[in-house]
């Protein structure tokens, strides 16, 4: 290997450009200038520890990427087996399903949270029209069938059972047919007409609600039973209050004005009996020590209930079992 020097001869003094390229001999300098040609010395070979030594060079233009390859020890290390693969996934999979079962419970609990607040709002309405006008917010047919037979009125609608569909409520004719709480709202709310028709309500020019007080502000779904669709939560085009299940609220009144609310569903002894005269959810037999009569009633002038999350009922077992178990109640 050679290296090309070059002296400058300027005042500066003069400086030695050296190219240094690994290698496995000793390095001869040759030293060429434009002085008087001297007599040619040729270079000591530089010791191991010369001051000129420095590392060799590298060509920065000429670089190439180096490849590593790594141990096998290490590559064994950084990839997954398909048993591991499998232990992440099912881990995962599990977490999911924890996660959605306390999603499902934590949504069921604020629906029945939302249900019992309606109950409430409509219990309210009902005891303030009662404080306005001195009677019940009930159509004159309701009024009539409940002073013939000194009761109270129970407003409903079909309900799913165990054994099929129940007609529940307070029957209005001989073939058995209920009312449904839409004729309760429509005056609660002060509505003349059905939403988006001409077709009156019982509360037609104002008749039920003279002084035109809005009551009960409930959210209007615009479901139409027309469509076939599953009913939706809120007052539909029916005018009919249905809970976040889509069931209508039961809603009992104290029509024969003894300050004791009798619902249809919850006075039997099979539902509500729980010892003696005393009942489920604070219901009481006010007429018969040994509640024997079918007579449970709640001290109170309305009653405002739901069929809960599963949208059952069931008479056959008591009100705090089966499909009655998760009923929503107002008065709870």
């Amino acid at each position: 290997m050679s290296a090309d020097t070059q002296f400058e001869n300027d005042r500066r003094g003069r400086s030695l450009a050296v190219d240094w390229r690994d290698c496995a001999w000793q390095a001869r300098i040759e030293v060429h200038s434009a002085m008087p040609p001297r007599r040619h010395v040729a270079a000591k070979p530089l010791s191991a520890v010369s001051p000129f030594y420095r590392p060799p060079r590298r060509n920065i233009f000429f670089l190439k990427n180096m490849k590593t390859k790594l141990p096998s020890s290490w590559r064994n290390r950084i990839a997954f087996t398909l048993v591991e693969l499998l232990t992440v996934i099912t881990i995962i999979a599990i977490l999911a399903s924890m996660l959605l079962v306390v999603l499902a419970g934590a949504r069921k609990h604020a629906q029945k949270v939302q249900a019992k607040l309606q109950e409430n709002d409509i219990v309210t309405a009902i005891q303030a029209y009662d404080s306005a006008y001195g009677r019940f917010p009930v159509s004159s047919n309701a009024q009539a069938v409940a002073n013939s037979a000194n009761s109270d009125f129970t407003y409903g609608g079909p309900f799913q059972t165990p054994n099929g569909i129940q007609n529940l409520g307070t029957p209005v004719d001989s073939s058995g047919d209920v009312l449904s709480n839409n004729e309760v709202i429509a005056i609660l709310m002060d509505l003349t007409n059905y939403p988006g028709t001409t077709t009156p309500t019982v509360n037609a020019n104002y008749v039920k609600n003279p002084q035109q007080t809005v009551f009960l502000n409930a959210k209007m779904s615009g479901w139409n039973p027309s469509t076939g669709e599953d009913p939706l939560p809120g007052v539909g085009t029916d005018l009919v209050y249905r809970d976040p299940w889509g069931n209508p609220y039961v809603i009992t009144m104290d029509l024969n004005y003894d300050e004791m609310c009798r619902d249809v569903f919850y006075c039997t002894n099979t539902i509500s009996q729980m010892n003696g005269g005393t009942g489920y959810n604070g219901l009481v037999d006010p007429t018969d020590p040994t509640g024997k009569d079918n007579n449970f009633e709640y001290r109170g002038k309305a009653m405002v209930w739901s069929a809960g999350p599963d949208k059952k009922i069931d008479g056959s077992v008591n009100a705090n079992s089966g499909a009655n178990k998760d009923n929503v109640l107002s008065w709870q």
